[in-house]
């Protein structure tokens, strides 16, 4: 699979739930493509945006979809990485603020 073949295969059930890939198509690829070199690399697709562990249980936080985009995109408009946002962060209705990193120190090396 290839970091198009991603797009296309997250996009419908993504949208399905509300949540939308950002419209810098370029920036999405590139996360797509960090994606699947993390699942080749450690066996799953951990957040591209943060370091994982090589554990799949001590990164299940960060598994994409992370277990923080759900109040970054509630909160900013944006998940950290700026892979998924919300349909008003998308059209410009909202500001593009930088979202904070929710993980816990203790959870990061």
């Amino acid at each position: 699979m290839n970091a198009r073949e991603l797009y296309d295969r997250l996009k419908p059930t993504q949208e399905g739930k509300g949540y939308f890939f950002n419209q810098d198509r370029e920036h999405v690829l590139a996360l797509m493509e960090a994606l699947l070199v993390n699942k080749e690399r450690y066996g799953y697709m951990g957040c591209p945006c943060r370091l994982a562990a090589s554990d799949r249980e001590k990164d299940r936080d960060i598994l994409c979809p992370c277990a923080y985009r759900e109040a970054d995109v509630a909160e900013y408009g944006s998940c950290y990485c700026n892979l998924y946002v919300s349909r008003e962060w998308s059209e410009g209705k909202i500001p593009h603020a930088y979202v904070p990193e929710r993980r816990p120190p203790e959870k990061m090396f």
